[in-house]
């Protein structure tokens, strides 16, 4: 059994870095071993893994050296020049729910691939599929997180992620910035095994969290202001989620539907065509499930019940609670981590405005087209 158990790990292990792996034939030759040891001992693939070993990294693995250039550390730099640096949060999570880094709370369709960040320091683009075929329900099955090289601190680094790979590193198998003097100013950090991932790029003051909650990913991001605005064409400013929100014809009001779900006590969205979750929740339970993780009643609640109305996963009450997890950790205003009214008539340089001109959705679906082709 021990042997089993250890065979299992093994296993776990590689398909976790196919990825990362898929042309190295040693990868390759060790699956296929795996595989044969597993049926010679008569192994069954589920069952107990052994747990890792805690490892204690080298000093130049687990901090950043000494002598790395100052530029490399956005605080340190930022406190020669000026006070504190103000700090913005956004983030993506369940069927999908958006927190833009002006505070505005939207749920949208945005089904396929969509920029939610692209600033002159790094692009990050996430793809959404339907939860259920036929279904108006999607989440976020694939992210892509480009690093743009930057001076003597990090080379151009990309991390990618979908549904059951949670990669605990880049895609060149690296988990810092590189062969750079500062490259410790980028790393990628395993919380949880195939679960959570944290990455700092601390030469950008910006700290990133991705989750794996379910089959679906969550987002994450605390990035300075200045790093938030720094972009070149001007003319294209802030041609993403986090910053302009949903174009309003993504959007869905849910709190609309889920007043007339309350009343009717269906749990699907309106619609003849579209199928049934396979766990349906009536409004009462959903709001029952959802207030053992989220006991204040905020849009992250309400967002939590929506989903659940919608998919019937109980995964997304998760998804909804480690959101919340994450607006605690990475947000720097801690009287707004609870957000209570859905801003649809939005303030000044808030998000899609109603006045938004067209021409900026289409250069918003020329950029998301434009990712498609680069990656």
């Amino acid at each position: 059994p021990e042997f089993c158990t250890a065979l299992r790990a093994y296993a776990h292990c590689t398909r976790r870095t196919a990825r990362t792996c898929r042309g190295d034939l040693a990868y390759h030759s060790a699956v296929h071993g795996i595989d044969d040891l597993m049926v010679q001992h008569n192994c069954s693939k589920d069952g107990p893994t052994s747990q890792p070993r805690l490892r204690t990294l080298p000093p130049g693995d687990s901090q950043e050296r000494s002598d790395s250039p100052e530029i490399c550390h956005y605080e340190k730099s930022f406190h020669k020049h000026s006070a504190t640096p103000n700090y913005t949060h956004c983030g993506l999570f369940g069927d999908p729910h958006l927190r833009t880094f002006t505070d505005t709370f939207q749920t949208c369709k945005v089904q396929g691939a969509w920029p939610l960040i692209d600033n002159n320091y790094l692009n990050v683009q996430v793809t959404n599929t339907p939860v259920l075929p036929g279904s108006a329900a999607t989440a976020t099955s694939k992210l892509t997180i480009i690093f743009k090289s930057f001076q003597e601190c990090v080379d151009q680094k990309v991390y990618q992620a979908e549904m059951d790979e949670l990669p605990a590193a880049f895609a060149d198998g690296s988990k810092n910035g590189g062969d750079k003097h500062g490259a410790n100013s980028l790393k990628i950090t395993e919380k949880v095994s195939g679960q959570h991932i944290e990455i700092q790029a601390k030469y950008i003051g910006t700290t990133i969290v991705v989750r794996q909650v379910g089959r679906y990913l969550t987002f994450a991001v605390r990035m300075p202001e200045e790093v938030v605005n720094a972009v070149e064409d001007r003319d294209s400013q802030g041609l993403y989620l986090c910053l302009r929100g949903c174009p309003l014809n993504q959007q869905i009001d849910f709190q609309t539907i889920r007043s007339a779900q309350a009343t009717e006590g269906h749990a699907r969205r309106k619609g003849p065509s579209l199928p049934a979750p396979p766990e349906a929740f009536t409004y009462e339970t959903a709001t029952a499930k959802c207030r053992e993780k989220l006991p204040v009643e905020d849009l992250y609640f309400q967002s939590c019940v929506f989903d659940l109305l919608t998919t019937g996963d109980v995964n997304f009450m998760l998804a909804a609670y480690y959101a919340f997890e994450d607006v605690k950790m990475l947000h720097s205003n801690k009287d707004k981590l609870h957000l209570y009214e859905r801003t649809q008539d939005l303030a000044t340089g808030n998000t899609a405005p109603s006045g938004t001109p067209l021409t900026f959705w289409v250069a918003l679906l020329c950029l998301s087209q434009c990712w498609l082709g680069l990656l």
